[in-house]
């Protein structure tokens, strides 16, 4: 096949692989349209005829002027509360005695509430949770390190359209969600987790000074220590401790400086789990703090003792908006907190319960018309239940209209009808949020089947383009372009016909389309050829040749078990109770596969007892007579492959030292190795934990080493040798003191913290130079073979001029890398022994060739092998021990590959380039187990580092097998050193 239609090839590939996921991923990450529309003073959302529209004021009449607004961020609701019964205090608890004591002192004053956040709990999607009122989906995650401007209608924005002057200091998140929306803006820098103190003390420079002003109507201030603290140290550290003391502090400094009119809200934007991450779903993740204080009466008598459910998030932009007397953001679809609307005496519970029905009536009306608003731009709404809340709103409206239309109404009967109606609203209110999550939160059934299919069909067709290679470059015409010709009709007629019925063009269902038809298409022409070959053939031919493919199939590729295992497993994935079990059902399928190997040589006779050599061999190897020195060898890959995988079978399971836990485990502890050394107390359990850590990073650099010149890799002079002589080492120094600088407290350091912080900054910023540059170099001059010769001394095997090409073939052989060193070698060799030199009494070949086995794998082993050391720099320091075990796992998984090809056809190969589907599976396997291991709760409750890592993993685990499985030792003729 010419270099064309491969490129063409790899490239419809690609785009079929790419489509597959797109389709999937818009099935399983769903995102919400978002009505970019805002409420403004001016709507006509009452008519003239509405008793309840006030005129002298936006939507009603507000109760406070002015609003202080302090966000502690990772404020889980344990911390906020006091309970005396405790007598001996973790650091976490009991610190922030200030919230309990003005709660039981001030009744009618303040109040704390759980603050139930939405998933994800990460910091962007909470602000955007409680300023807009709305639900950000689950793929907003993915851009809480790319925060961009909301566009949503939101609190900030009203205040600011309404003339309220907002003061914001703290997490630059704000600065960059609402841009120039502020009256006044102090923003600090958020990322920087190991810095517990410059925003916090950035704050406080002005939080005071502020409040005593009168230059502001409401200021906002986002404190950062706690959420670093509990990243950093974990929430059992005396530094959570401290830091919880000094928040308690700041709120008694900051209500003492209250006057009448301001109200003060202290929340949390979301929780922290026992190690200091967020961003699932679990209980302490999302169950954050809520507290509420007035110096006026906040809250009527008889209402203060009342046991108080958890407020949801979304529920406090409504209520913030009407006690401040600003419009509702257009998109909330929270509901007000109706007993900050118990106005009056208790007396007098008419008036009570109107200002609350006035309230929710507000809050009813604008949910309303954002249903209406959004189920026209978006049809993912179910219109049977649109239907429903649209009648159980006009039910609601004709009574409130009848209750509060007309002349004012007393009595039990009235207040009973007003005290019904109130809980009509509340029902309403409650079915729009459950119905619009139900609806965000729902997968595409269909988009992720059309997905899968589409991934399967790709799979499907690398398989037969490999295993068939000869009939597809034979007919690549037929398989290539008249497949992808047909999906681009197709592709091009579904967007037409979509342009000319609707005017506008879905590109995802015309690339699924285009996919989905060139797939069928190449399995259709393929399929009508071989049976057009299978009949156009003699009967004897066909026989000659099941015959020799029998002979000459090894017993390894019998692919029935592995893949029963390996479909087995994709089938228990789209159960919903395996993710409780998944790491003890991988290590079991997984051990299962690794066992399979060995038991099935045995009972083919090929593992304890020499095996005859085959009388068929592939053509390019020579066959070798049975000798006692090949039953030695023999005896040895026997031994070989036993060992590996019994080591494979018991690391698995010791892979269970490194696990997370999800969140549907119940009791389930983590382990003590995702703990960071900055969150240990013990120094000696701290250092040895750091010791064993920087042992397992020099047995890393070592063994990757001692590989490199085991095979001869180490002998060239090419740049690439430099860098695993050099810029290996220097990346992992970099890493330990990395480790060591971020695992010490910054008050150990004392006058050094300067030179600490700008340590924390340069070393990992080392790290990734390194890495960058060893990767260019690499990938400049990655050859690290070494040829050696008796009458001459080294010379470069390769004309400065030459390039690999892109594809390999019987035509192309002398442009592909190995044969064509192997064909210098051998000219070197005839010219030789035409000479009469080509061996002399030593024994010694003409020829030495010292890294040529691995010309591929070494140079991806040594770009992984750095990759791997900046993915453990970005994990806790004990996860460098799964590194090791994940590294020699990979070296096992080889040699069982290896041992297990060479004992299934002995004296030759069972292949020129072939690998065992189950050598294959069992890599698979592995990676998956890792990534579901090291992903601990999901790849929302761990920290990014961990998802980096993980995908890392996957990474070094593919490419480290694939490149060095396909082209181990390469076998050339008798007299040349490998």
């Amino acid at each position: 096949m010419k270099r064309v239609p491969v490129l063409a090839l790899l490239l419809w590939i690609c785009l079929l692989f790419y489509v597959g996921i797109w389709i999937f991923l818009s099935g399983f990450l769903l995102v919400k349209v978002e009505v970019n529309r805002s409420s403004s003073c001016k709507d006509e959302l009452f008519s003239k005829h509405d008793s309840s529209h006030t005129e002298h004021f936006c939507w009603s009449e507000p109760r406070f002027k002015r609003a202080v607004i302090l966000v502690i961020d990772a404020l889980r609701f344990d911390f906020a509360r006091f309970d005396p019964e405790i007598k001996d205090p973790r650091p976490f608890q009991n610190k922030l005695g200030v919230l309990s004591e003005v709660v039981a002192s001030r009744p009618a004053h303040a109040r704390l509430y759980p603050f139930r956040a939405d998933a994800p709990t990460t910091t962007m999607q909470r602000i955007k949770g409680f300023t807009t009122g709305s639900l950000p989906t689950f793929v907003d995650v993915c851009s809480n390190f790319g925060t961009n401007a909301i566009q949503e209608d939101n609190l900030i924005h009203q205040l600011g359209q309404n003339g309220k002057r907002v003061v914001f200091m703290g997490d630059d998140t704000w600065e960059n969600l609402f841009p120039n929306q502020f009256h006044r803006s102090l923003p600090f820098p958020s990322f920087i987790v190991k810095d517990l103190h410059t925003v916090d003390n950035g704050i406080l420079q002005h939080l005071y000074s502020t409040v005593e002003s009168s230059d502001w109507d409401v200021v906002i201030a986002h404190f950062l220590g706690v959420d670093h603290c509990g990243h950093r140290y974990g929430p059992d550290h005396q530094a959570m401790a401290d830091k919880l003391t000094q928040m308690d502090q700041v709120i008694r400094s900051v209500i003492e400086r209250l006057q009448n009119d301001t109200l003060l809200v202290v929340l949390g934007d979301h929780g922290m789990t026992d190690t200091g991450d967020h961003g699932g779903d679990s209980q302490k993740e999302t169950d954050a703090a809520l507290f509420l204080y007035s110096p006026s009466v906040l809250f009527t008598a008889g209402q203060e003792k009342a046991l108080q459910e958890g407020v949801p998030q979304i529920d406090l932009v409504p209520t913030l908006a009407q006690l401040l007397g600003i419009p509702i953001p257009y998109s909330n679809i929270g509901k007000v907190m109706v007993e900050l609307f118990a106005l009056g005496s208790p007396e007098d519970q008419s008036a009570q319960e109107r200002r609350q029905a006035e309230a929710l009536w507000i809050n009813a009306k604008q949910v309303n018309r954002y249903l209406d608003t959004y189920s026209l731009a978006n049809k993912d709404l179910s219109p049977v239940i649109l239907a429903h809340l649209k009648d159980t709103f006009l039910l609601a409206a004709a009574e409130y209209k009848a209750l509060f239309g007309g002349p004012l109404a007393g009595g039990p009967e009235h207040s009973s009808r007003v005290q019904a109606l109130i809980a009509i609203f509340q029902q309403y209110l409650n079915q729009v949020r459950e119905t619009c999550q139900a609806s965000w939160a729902r997968f595409h059934p269909l988009r992720m089947a059309a997905g899968i299919a589409v991934l399967a069909a790709a799979c499907a067709l690398c398989f037969i383009t490999s295993d068939f290679a000869d009939v597809v470059s034979a007919s690549y015409r037929r398989l290539l372009w008249i497949p992808i010709v047909c999906g681009a009709v197709a592709g091009g007629g579904v967007a037409l016909w979509q342009f000319v019925t609707r005017s506008e063009v879905d590109v995802l269902s015309s690339l699924g389309m285009a996919a989905l038809v060139s797939q069928l298409s190449f399995f259709w022409n393929f399929c009508r050829g071989k049976a057009t070959r299978v009949f156009a053939s003699e009967p004897s031919d066909l026989l000659n040749a099941a015959a020799d493919s029998a002979q000459q199939r090894p017993a390894l590729m019998s692919p029935s078990v592995p893949l029963v295992i390996f479909f087995l497993r994709c089938a228990s994935l789209f159960t919903d109770s395996y993710v409780v079990a998944e790491g003890r059902v991988a290590t079991f399928l997984l051990s299962t596969l690794a066992i399979y190997i060995p038991v099935q040589l045995n009972w083919a006779g090929r593992l304890l007892l020499p095996f005859e050599a085959q009388k068929s061999t592939p053509p390019c190897l020579p066959p070798q007579p049975s000798t006692p020195a090949a039953s030695s060898s023999y005896k040895k890959e026997s031994l070989t492959l036993l060992g590996c995988t019994g080591f494979l079978v018991v690391s698995l399971y010791a892979s269970h030292s490194f696990h997370g836990c999800r969140d549907e485990q119940g009791g389930c502890e983590p382990s003590a190795f995702l703990t960071p050394l900055s969150g240990l107390r013990d120094i000696q359990l701290r250092n040895f934990r750091y010791l064993l850590s920087v042992s397992s990073v020099i047995a890393w650099v070592c063994l990757v080493r001692k590989w490199m010149r085991h095979y001869g890799n180490m002998n060239s002079k090419s740049p690439a040798v430099l860098v695993a002589r050099f810029g290996l080492p220097l990346v992992a120094m970099f890493v330990c003191l990395y480790w060591a600088m971020s695992s010490a407290p910054y008050e150990g350091f004392g006058n050094l913290q300067e030179v600490v912080k700008l340590a924390l900054l340069v070393f990992p910023r080392a790290v990734y130079v390194l890495f960058g540059l060893g990767v260019t170099v690499v990938c400049w001059d990655p050859l690290t073979v070494f040829l050696k010769t008796r009458k001459e001394p080294a010379t470069s095997l390769l004309p400065p001029t030459y390039r690999a090409s892109t594809g390999v073939s019987l035509q192309a052989e002398l442009q592909h890398l190995i044969p064509h060193i192997y064909q210098r070698m051998r000219k070197s060799l005839r010219a030789g022994e035409r000479e009469g030199t080509g061996r002399e009494d030593d024994g010694q070949p003409t020829v030495e060739a010292y890294g040529l086995g691995t010309v591929y794998s070494a140079p991806l082993l040594l770009v992984l092998a750095q990759l791997g050391l900046v993915l453990a720099m970005l994990h806790p320091e004990g996860l460098m021990l799964s590194f090791m075990l994940l590294l020699l796992q990979a070296c096992a998984i080889l040699h069982m590959h290896s041992a297990a090809t060479s004992l299934s056809t002995p004296g030759s190969r069972a292949g020129c380039f072939s690998v065992s589907w189950s050598a294959v599976l069992m890599s698979l396997g592995t990676v998956v187990f890792h990534l579901l291991v090291f992903s601990s709760a999901g790849c929302l409750s761990v920290s990014w580092s961990a998802v980096l890592m993980s995908l890392g993993t996957v990474v070094f685990h593919l490419l480290v097998f694939s490149s060095a499985v396909s082209l181990q030792d390469v076998s050339l003729c008798p007299g040349l050193r490998c």
